[in-house]
This record gives C-alpha cells, sequence and structure tokens, in this order.
C-alpha cells in the first residue's frame, strides 16, 4: 500500500519499503468580476449610520455607469477565509500521514518507487477533488481528464520517470454514455500529452450514490527510470537555484476553498474577468499543465537535483518534502507574474497571504531544484520566452521564506 497525505487530505503517490463578505449595488454588471484592486481604486465614505465603508469600482460601461463592491470597515480585520474553514483540515491530514507512517515507514515522497532490475517502477495515484463540482455547474466535462492525467503524471516525474500507462476509474450513480465520452476524451488528451498509453480502466455504474448528472473520477500513472538516474533531493546544497515552471491557474487542488469564496462572493460562473473575455468558470475550470516532456527535457540538461509539484499545501508543504534536513527555500516575491484568477480569489475570499502560499501554487505548479551553473544555462537559453522563472535559492535553515 503507498500511501501518502497532501494538503487536500487525499492518500496518493508515496515513497514504498455566516458572513455576508461583499454586497453588490445596483449598476451595469455585465463585467461583474472582482479582481485584487490596489488601494489606490478604493473610495472611504459614510453610511447612514456614520460606519465607515469603502466602494471599490468594478468595471465601468460606455455610458459611464459604475459598479461597485462595498466592504465594511471591520471585514479586513476579523473575517478572513481560510482553507479550514471550507472543511479541509491541512493539519488533520499530516497527523494521519504521522499514524500511517508507523505502520509502514518511508512514505512522503511524490510517487512510490518498487524496484525492478536496475531501475525502479514509479507509481502514483490521484484524482482531480472537488473542481468536479465547477465542471458540474459550468458543462467543462472535456478537460477534466486531462487535470486527472496531470495530477498523477506530474507526481511520478518528480523522481525523474518517465510515464508508461496510466488507468481510470471513473464512477456515476447512471451512466450518461455522452458525457462519459467527453471525460474519457480528456484522459486520451492527457496521456497523449504525457507521451503515456492509456492502458484500461473501471467504469463503475452505482445507482443511487451520486446525484443525478453527477460522477468521481480517480487515476493511476506508472512509469520508470533507471536507478541511478533518480532525483531525490539528497544531494540539494545551500546555493542551488529554485527554477519555478508557470502555472495555468488553480490547476486541480484548493477547489473546496475557490468554492466558499464564489460563494460569498456573489459572482456568477459566468462572469468575465475584468478586461478579459475569459469567464470565472472557464479561468478556474483551466485544465492542469502537465510537465512530463518540459521536465524530462530539463533533466536531460543536467544539474537537477529535487523537483516538487505543487499542489495542495501550496510552496509552504510542497517543496520542504524534497529537501534534506537543515535546508530550506528562500522565495523571491514579485520573481513571477501571479494570474489575476488568484488576486480574485485573495480579494474576494479576505485569505491572508501565508493561507493562500499554503493552499494554492499562485501561478507555479512545478518546482526544480539545480546546480547554479545549469541553471544560469537553462535560463539563457529560455531569454524572452517566460518558460520558467528563477523563482529562489536554497538556504540554511528549514521551510519556506519569503524576500
Amino acid at each position: 500500500m503507498n500511501t501518502c497525505c497532501r494538503a487536500n487530505t487525499e492518500l496518493s503517490n508515496c515513497l514504498t519499503n455566516n458572513l455576508d463578505l461583499l454586497k453588490i449595488s445596483k449598476g451595469n454588471l455585465t463585467k461583474g468580476f472582482l479582481p485584487l484592486l490596489p488601494k489606490n481604486c478604493k473610495k472611504e465614505f459614510l453610511n447612514r449610520r456614520g460606519t465607515r465603508r469603502e466602494s471599490v469600482v468594478l468595471s465601468a460601461s460606455s455610458s459611464g455607469t459604475k459598479n461597485h463592491v462595498e466592504t465594511s470597515g471591520g471585514d479586513k480585520e476579523g473575517e478572513v477565509l481560510t482553507y479550514k474553514d471550507a472543511g479541509v483540515d491541512i493539519d488533520a491530514g499530516s497527523e494521519l500521514v504521522r499514524r500511517i507512517a508507523k505502520m509502514a515507514p518511508g512514505i512522503g515522497g511524490f510517487g512510490g518507487l518498487f524496484p525492478l532490475g536496475d531501475s525502479y517502477l514509479v507509481a502514483g495515484t490521484d484524482g482531480v477533488g472537488t473542481k468536479l463540482k465547477l465542471a458540474f455547474e459550468t458543462g467543462i466535462h472535456e478537460t477534466i481528464g486531462i487535470d486527472l492525467v496531470a495530477m498523477s503524471v506530474n507526481d511520478i516525474i518528480t523522481s525523474g520517470a518517465k510515464p508508461l500507462f496510466f488507468l481510470d476509474y471513473f464512477a456515476t450513480s447512471h451512466l450518461d454514455v455522452d458525457l462519459a465520452e467527453k471525460v474519457i476524451k480528456g484522459i486520451v488528451d492527457g496521456c497523449q500529452q504525457s507521451d503515456c498509453t492509456l492502458l484500461g480502466g473501471e467504469t463503475a455504474e452505482m445507482p443511487d450514490f451520486y446525484a443525478d448528472g453527477e460522477y468521481d473520477l480517480s487515476g493511476f500513472a506508472v512509469g520508470i527510470v533507471k536507478k541511478e538516474s533518480v532525483i531525490d533531493g539528497k544531494n540539494i546544497d545551500v546555493g542551488d537555484v529554485i527554477i519555478g515552471l508557470p502555472s495555468s491557474g488553480v490547476h486541480s487542488n484548493g477547489f473546496s476553498l475557490v468554492r466558499r469564496v464564489l460563494e460569498r462572493s456573489g459572482l456568477s460562473l459566468k462572469d468575465n474577468l475584468l478586461g478579459s473575455s475569459v469567464t470565472l468558470g472557464e479561468a478556474l475550470m483551466a485544465p492542469t499543465v502537465i510537465y512530463v516532456k518540459q521536465v524530462l527535457e530539463i533533466i536531460s540538461k543536467g544539474g537537477v537535483k529535487g523537483i516538487a509539484h505543487i499542489t495542495g499545501g501550496g510552496f509552504t508543504d510542497n517543496i520542504p518534502r524534497v529537501f534534506p534536513d537543515g535546508l530550506g527555500a528562500l522565495i523571491y516575491n514579485d520573481s513571477w507574474a501571479v494570474p489575476p484568477v488568484f488576486k480574485w480569489i485573495q480579494e474576494a475570499g479576505n485569505i491572508e497571504d501565508a493561507e493562500m502560499k499554503r493552499t494554492f501554487n499562485m501561478g507555479i505548479g512545478m518546482v526544480v531544484v539545480m546546480k547554479e551553473e545549469a541553471a544560469l544555462r537553462l535560463l539563457a537559453e529560455d531569454r524572452g520566452k517566460d518558460s520558467f522563472y528563477r523563482i529562489g535559492e536554497v538556504i540554511k535553515g528549514d521551510g519556506v521564506s519569503y524576500r
């Protein structure tokens, strides 16, 4: 049994051997998307009771009509939202891992390693969590299969393994063949992106178990890597460079908190991101990036010492998983562009910085730790393409700090 618990409390991929936060005022709401706005976009005023409030301009129509969001002056101090508030307890998940480790010592990696001759088979399993809820609401089923494949293959490549094959599990109360075909098509697309074979799967029809029109997914990937080529982080040292690979958005973690923010914001998944033709639903449903080919290419250039898949737990919990004791990560603030969807989540949910960094990928879906010389060569080759960013360095200490 390979078992590990990530911040979303799902068992997966391990080494084997209320408040009304926002009030939308009347106006033209055709562009009613709440982004993170700078402080200079806010105007203070007094309501009839003399209470301090803030009015935030969201958008303006061609006729000059403006949309406002009003927030009470005390909301920032007393009404923050956390992942635990949304029903996911990261600390409880960590405690479960601690207890499992007593029964199965050696857990904690992103993938489970099984010796086979001069190689290791590397296995991983995962799902897509409550992102499925948004798939049901938006009707976007064609890409959720890509998310499913990504969550497993991105885990096993952290050991340097090339994915070989993938298996899926699709469960529903009543089999809608057309809908299931859309989901499986996404899984096929994900396997093609990761250059692995969809070897098989299981379709389970379980009457009365799921709500009408809903389903659940899980996936399983197996890859292979030569024993002498395993990437395990053991040689990471002070001064090594931390490279970040951009994400497409939220990917497939943190959606319990996302859905709570959406509920409290009063916005619809059909509302547009301010200044964009993309709806909130489309932004949140953007499929998880599959990093297989990009990461394997980086590995082939040499100098890679450790790789971390930034999933539930964000930088805070995932980067330290590949570091030796006594070493920590220093992350450079503003060294990459944070996608607007995270700014909206933080502002609309009144979420603290530390909570954001422990819940979401914040625009970096994969982290690669490299020798400085190798990292500089890589960055020089990528000049102007923004395929990856130099986001930090390895320092003495522990955990993750920011500067």
